[in-house]
C-alpha cells in the first residue's frame, strides 16, 4: 500500500512538474531569438512562419524584454525577419500576407518600445539595418500600396492602414520618428484616399469633389456616432428611480447623473476637421451640403448631391449656387449637414471642460469656429435666410432651468445655432477653474460673426437679449471674483473684448439689428443692469491710476466703457424724472422703453474706431504648442485603442478560404 502511494505521489509530482506544451510558433519564435540563422537546419523555415497564426503578445512582449545588448546579438535574425516580412507581402496565399503584416506590427511596436531612450537610426539598424533601410522602406511602402489599391477584402485593406497607425504612432513625439522619414520620402497618398480611412489629415490642396465630400462623410459619420452614444448614454440616466428623484432635486442642483456621462471625445477626427476647414477653401462648401437626418454609414455608398468648388483665391460662390443643393422633398424629415451635427457635437464636448481630453477637445471646437467665423463662404451660407434648420444643441442642468435641449425649436439661419452655443458656454463656464482661453475664443467667435453681419448689412432675426444677458453676467462674475482671477490671468482682456461687443451693437447696430425696437431693447439692457457697467468702471479706474501691473490693460477698458456710461448717466435721470412726475415706485419695462425712445435725440456719443477689425486666426506661432502637444496625445490613444488582433485568424481563413 505504501508503495502504490509512493508511486501515486511520484506521478502527481512527475505531472505538477510537467510544463504546457508551447504552441509551434513560439518554438519558431524563440530560434529567431537565438543567434544562429533559424533557416540554416530547415531552409522552409520562413515559409512556414507565415503559415502560423502569429502570437503578438508573445512576441512584443519578447522584444521588450531583452536588454540592449541581448537585442544587438540577434539582430541579423530581426534584419532577416523585417526583410521576409516584406516578402510575404506580395504572396498569393492571403494568409501568409496578414501574418506579415501583424509581424510587422509587433516588430516596429516592440523594437520602439524597448529603445525608448536610443536614437531612431539604431532603431532602423536594429529592424533593417543602415545599408539597406532605404531599399526595404520603399519595398514596404509600395506593397502596401498595392494592397491599398487591389481588389483585396476590406479587413487586408483595413490591417494596412492599422500598419500605418504603427508607424506613425509608434513614438509620443512625431518629429522624433525616424521611420516616418521613410514613409514621407515614399508617398502612398493616392492609395490612402481610395480607403476608408478616418484619419486622413492633409487634404489642403485637393479640389476633387467626391474626395472631400467622401472626407466630410467620413467626419460626418465619426461625429454622429459620438452624438449617439451620448444621447444613448443620456436616456439610460434619465431612466429609473434614481433618475425621477434627480429630476426632481434638479432645480436646486446639477443632477450628478449628467457628470457620469462620458464618452470617449475624438480628437483626431476633430483635428482632421479642423485641417480641412483651416486649409482648404474648398471644403467649406462639403459643410453647408444638406442631406435628410440619417445614417450616415448607409450614405457611404451612394451619391452625395454636390455643389461646385472653387479654385484658391477666387470669390466666394453666391448664395444661389450654395442654396442649389436638393433637398428632400418630405417636409417632416429634417435635413441635416456636417456643420450641424459638428455643432451638436461641440454642445456635448464643451459642457465639461475638467477632463483633459474634453478640455482640448473643447478648444479645438472654438478654434473651428473661429476659422469658419472668418470664411465668407461659410458666413454666406450661415446667414443665408433662405437655408434654415432646427438645430437641438445639448444643454447643461442647471439650478434655473430644466434639463434638455428645447424640443419646440424652430428653423433657422444656422448662424443661430452657432450663437446659442456660445451663449450657452458663457453662461454655464463660470466657475473656480475658470477657462480663460476658451471664453477669450468663445467671445471672438460672437465678435467675427457680427463683424461680417455689419459689413454686409444682415439682419439677423435673433434673441439678442439673452446674448447681452450672459455678457453682462459674464462682467460680474469677473469683478466678483477679481482678487483670484487676476493672480491667473489678465481679465482686462476678456473684458474689454466683452465692452467693445457692446461698443459694436451701440455704434454700428442700425446696420445690422433687426428692428429699431431691437435697439431700444439694447439701451434697456445697459440702462437696467447699470451697476455691473459702474461697478467695473470703478474698478478699472482704480487699477489703471496705480502704477500696478494691470494699469495699462485696465485704462484701455476704461477708455472702451466711455459711450456705456454716456448712455447710463444720460437716461437714468430721465427715468427718475419720469417716474417722480408720475409717482411711480417702479416703472415696468415698456415705460422705460419709453423713455429711452423719447431722449435718443440729445444723446450724444463718441465715434470708437476699430470696433470691426480683428486680428485674423494663424496656427503659428501662437497655436503651435497646443497642437504639438494634441498630436502627441492622439498618437498615444491611437497606439492604445488600435488592435491588432481584430482580426482574428478563424475570420481570415474563413475569408480567404477561397484563395489557394
Amino acid at each position: 500500500m505504501a508503495q502504490v502511494e509512493k508511486k501515486a505521489g511520484l506521478l502527481r509530482k512527475s505531472s505538477a512538474s510537467r510544463k504546457p506544451l508551447k504552441e509551434k510558433v513560439v518554438l519558431m519564435y524563440e530560434e529567431i531569438f537565438a543567434r544562429e540563422d533559424p533557416a540554416k537546419n530547415n531552409p522552409r523555415f520562413w515559409e512556414e512562419l507565415f503559415l502560423m497564426k502569429v502570437n503578438l503578445e508573445y512576441l512584443e512582449g519578447k522584444l521588450e524584454s531583452l536588454d540592449g545588448d541581448e537585442l544587438m546579438k540577434i539582430k541579423d535574425n530581426i534584419n532577416s525577419l523585417f526583410q521576409h516580412c516584406i516578402q510575404a507581402l506580395g504572396e498569393e496565399h492571403q494568409i501568409r500576407v496578414v501574418n506579415a503584416l501583424q509581424t510587422l506590427c509587433a516588430l516596429f511596436r516592440g523594437v520602439h518600445q524597448k529603445n525608448k531612450s536610443t536614437s531612431g537610426f539604431d532603431i532602423i539598424n536594429m529592424l533593417m539595418g543602415f545599408d539597406k533601410a532605404e531599399l526595404r522602406m520603399k519595398d514596404l511602402m509600395e506593397s502596401l500600396d498595392t494592397l491599398l489599391c487591389g481588389d483585396g477584402s476590406e479587413s487586408l485593406k483595413s490591417l494596412c492602414l492599422k500598419l500605418l497607425l504603427c508607424l506613425v504612432t509608434v513614438t509620443d513625439n512625431i518629429s522624433q520618428n525616424t521611420i516616418l522619414e521613410y514613409v514621407m520620402i515614399n508617398s502612398i497618398f493616392e492609395a490612402i484616399l481610395q480607403s476608408v480611412n478616418p484619419y486622413i489629415v492633409k487634404l489642403s490642396i485637393v479640389d476633387d469633389e467626391t474626395t472631400l465630400n467622401g472626407k466630410g462623410l467620413v467626419i460626418s459619420q465619426a461625429l454622429s456616432e459620438y452624438n449617439r452614444q451620448y444621447k444613448d448614454k443620456e436616456e439610460e440616466n434619465q431612466g429609473g428611480f434614481f433618475s425621477a428623484l434627480t429630476t426632481m432635486v434638479g432645480s436646486m442642483f446639477i443632477a450628478d447623473a449628467e457628470e457620469k456621462i462620458s464618452v470617449q471625445t475624438n480628437e483626431a477626427i476633430l483635428l482632421a476637421l479642423y485641417e480641412a476647414v483651416h486649409l482648404n477653401r474648398n471644403f467649406i462648401t462639403v459643410l453647408a451640403q444638406s442631406h435628410p437626418e440619417i445614417d450616415l454609414v448607409t450614405t457611404l455608398s451612394t451619391p452625395v448631391p454636390t455643389t461646385p468648388t472653387a479654385p484658391l483665391g477666387t470669390a466666394p460662390p453666391s448664395v444661389d449656387v450654395m442654396s442649389s443643393t436638393e433637398l428632400p422633398l418630405d417636409p417632416n424629415l429634417q435635413t441635416s449637414n456636417l456643420l450641424i451635427t459638428f455643432l451638436k457635437y461641440s454642445s456635448i464636448v464643451m459642457q465639461d471642460t475638467r477632463d483633459e481630453h474634453r478640455l482640448n477637445s473643447a478648444k479645438l471646437c472654438l478654434i473651428i469656429l473661429t476659422c469658419i467665423a472668418e470664411d465668407q463662404y461659410a458666413n454666406a451660407f450661415l446667414h443665408d435666410d433662405n437655408m434654415n434648420f432646427r438645430v437641438n444643441l445639448h444643454r447643461m442642468p442647471m439650478r434655473h432651468r430644466k434639463k434638455g435641449a428645447d424640443k419646440n425649436i424652430c428653423s433657422r439661419p444656422l448662424v443661430c445655432a452657432v450663437l446659442d452655443l456660445m451663449v450657452e458656454f458663457i453662461v454655464t463656464h463660470m466657475m473656480k477653474e475658470f477657462p480663460m482661453d476658451l471664453y477669450l475664443r468663445c467671445v471672438q467667435v460672437v465678435h467675427k460673426l457680427i463683424c461680417y453681419q455689419k459689413k454686409c448689412r444682415v439682419r439677423l432675426h435673433y434673441t439678442w437679449r439673452e446674448l447681452w444677458s450672459a455678457l453682462i453676467n459674464l462682467v460680474k462674475f469677473l469683478m466678483s471674483n477679481e482678487t483670484v482671477l487676476l493672480t491667473k490671468y489678465n481679465v482686462f482682456h476678456l473684458a474689454l473684448l466683452v465692452i467693445n461687443l457692446f461698443n459694436m451693437f451701440i455704434t454700428y447696430g442700425d446696420t445690422f439689428l433687426p428692428t429699431p425696437s431691437s435697439y431700444d431693447e439694447l439701451y434697456y439692457e445697459i440702462v437696467r443692469m447699470h451697476q455691473v457697467f459702474d461697478n467695473l468702471y470703478c474698478m478699472v479706474l482704480r487699477l489703471s491710476t496705480n502704477a500696478g501691473q494691470w494699469k495699462e490693460a485696465a485704462s484701455k477698458v476704461t477708455l472702451a466703457l466711455v459711450n456705456i456710461r454716456a448712455i447710463i448717466n444720460h437716461f437714468n435721470p430721465k427715468i427718475e424724472s419720469y417716474a417722480a412726475v408720475n409717482h411711480i415706485s417702479q416703472l415696468s419695462e415698456d415705460q422705460v422703453l419709453e423713455v429711452v425712445r423719447s431722449n435718443y435725440d440729445t444723446l450724444t456719443l463718441k465715434l470708437q474706431d476699430g470696433l470691426d477689425q480683428y486680428e485674423r486666426y494663424s496656427e503659428q506661432p501662437k497655436e503651435a504648442a497646443f497642437f504639438k502637444e494634441l498630436v502627441r496625445s492622439i498618437s498615444l490613444n491611437v497606439r492604445k485603442n488600435v488592435s491588432l488582433n481584430t482580426l482574428s485568424q478563424d475570420v481570415l481563413l474563413k475569408e480567404f478560404s477561397s484563395i489557394s
